[in-house]
């Protein structure tokens, strides 16, 4: 009877100075690791932060307009096919931007459409390639070119004077985000909205900080380096709070981006990614001196990867503090293995998901190299390709060797940090009550032991549940021993 009241007290003793002292020494470690490296890399990016200046720049704007010359928007009432020569400028030219004739007697589409600023619907004239592809239907909001008041006399020669330019899509992408939010925030809730916040910071750094850095000519690597640690703690801790289980995923983070970093810089050089045959790097190179494509490709390949490289080291670092918190009493050792089965399963997983992303965003270049029936050596490592494959094998290896050092550092920690308190058992009950053989009420189980993770889970709420009915023998005194506690 007298056991239930020591089971209940013990249960609610409280850490001792040993314990306190060895989290205390815990956290100065991390502290002293990270802040330096914080440190040093706000002084990094204090030295690296771009002017601003868009001197030597020459890189016309699509968008802009001459004189009389606007970009309205509408919502398109009907859609007809008529000759291209109704509306369109001398018999047997196409009516869109690109020049080039179109056979007499060709059919074009046009899109009756009522303009947002109003006034009378306007015949605007669809490009081919929109027009065969998704093509236009009544409802949709289009940005279109007026040139009507910059036409004068020449629209009496049946001169388009509104040019189909883009779809609006407002609406349909801010809906979009505001589900993804409400989703995000109902189901991780606070957690969750410091998490979008902390992404709208990541945009800041990467908008103000890396991309006029890349413009201007700044080392690539360092540049890269710097902004996407900046971006991790700021995210990190912004999203899970100051604590050793975050730190932990920080270094592990800070590891992994330093070995993408590495093989980036390596692979970069080695496999010769020019961005040849790109239209965007030809406009890029085009633009200013002082931009170097391989550099921008080299940026890209660190940060693409760290997304993904967060979602592990923060998980593998959350997986060694819960498995700890059920079974306390485990090894280093048997800990840091029941860690990585979970990491070698998010390994695997994760593999899926970048190689699949990259598959999907790069889709149409896909298809286009598939059509041009060559071996696939040839296809794999073609100017098309070899820098979604390197992307992927670069990000990849960086988050495979981050799993294991995030596993061994969080187990470190954790085990400085966590120390049980005294009288409690290997699997997290009280001492109290045991036989002098070891065993208890209900038969000891040491976590070493057990091989499973399950297994282990379920041998714990087993004995807690006899030791649970064991005590129920004694209410009474089981009550006392709580009113005693309390008191």
């Amino acid at each position: 009877m007298g056991s239930g009241h020591t089971h209940v007290s013990t249960d609610h003793s409280e850490p001792t100075p040993q314990a306190i002292a060895a989290r205390r020494k815990a956290n100065s470690i991390l502290a002293a690791v990270l802040v330096p490296l914080t440190l040093l890399t706000l002084a990094g990016m204090a030295m690296l932060w771009p002017s601003g200046s868009k001197d030597g720049i020459s890189l016309a704007n699509p968008y802009s307009a001459a004189p009389g010359v606007t970009f309205d928007t509408g919502k398109v009432q009907s859609v007809v096919e008529e000759s291209c020569t109704q509306g369109s400028t001398a018999p047997g030219q196409s009516p869109d931007t690109s020049g080039q004739p179109a056979p007499a007697g060709s059919d074009c589409m046009f899109a009756f459409t009522e303009p947002d600023r109003g006034g009378s619907p306007v015949k605007v004239v669809i490009n081919p390639d929109v027009a065969q592809s998704h093509g236009v239907k009544p409802g949709d909001q289009i940005r279109y070119l007026n040139l009507s008041n910059a036409l004068g006399a020449t629209a009496s020669q049946g001169s388009p004077a509104y040019i189909f330019v883009d779809f609006v899509r407002t609406l349909p992408i801010v809906i979009l985000a505001l589900l993804y939010a409400l989703v995000v925030i109902a189901v991780a809730r606070w957690r969750g909205l410091r998490a979008l916040l902390g992404l709208v910071g990541a945009y800041f750094v990467l908008a103000s900080f890396m991309l006029p850095g890349l413009v201007e000519g700044k080392p690539p690597l360092l540049l890269a380096l710097v902004g996407s640690t900046v971006i991790m703690i700021g995210v990190l801790y912004f999203a899970h709070g100051f604590s050793a289980r975050t730190s932990t995923a920080l270094l592990g983070t800070m590891f992994g981006l330093a070995i993408t970093a590495l093989l980036a810089a390596w692979a970069t050089d080695a496999a010769n990614l020019a961005g040849v045959g790109s239209h965007d790097a030809t406009t890029l190179i085009n633009t200013s001196a002082n931009i170097s494509i391989s550099g921008v490709i080299l940026c890209g390949l660190i940060i693409s990867g760290l997304g993904v490289l967060n979602d592990v080291t923060i998980t593998q670092s959350s997986a060694v503090w819960e498995l700890y918190e059920l079974a306390p009493g485990t090894s280093a050792r048997k800990l840091f293995t029941s860690a990585m089965r979970i990491g070698r399963d998010h390994i695997a997983s994760t593999v899926y998901t970048i190689a699949f992303a990259y598959a999907g965003a790069a889709l149409p270049i896909l298809i286009i190299v598939m059509l041009y029936d060559r071996p696939l050596g040839d296809t794999l490592t073609s100017a098309e390709l070899s820098e979604e494959v390197i992307r992927t094998l670069v990000g990849s290896i960086g988050l495979v060797l981050a799993i294991p050092v995030t596993t061994l550092i969080a187990v470190l920690v954790v085990k400085a940090t966590g120390i049980r308190t005294a009288g409690q058992s290997a699997i997290g009950v009280p001492d109290q009550g045991r036989r002098p053989d070891g065993a208890s009420g209900a038969a000891a189980i040491n976590a070493d032991d057990v091989d499973d993770t399950g297994a282990l889970a379920a041998a714990t709420f087993d004995r807690r549940s006899r030791q649970s009915t064991e005590g129920s023998a004694g209410p009474a005194t089981t009550q006392r021993g709580r009113r005693a506690d309390r008191g």
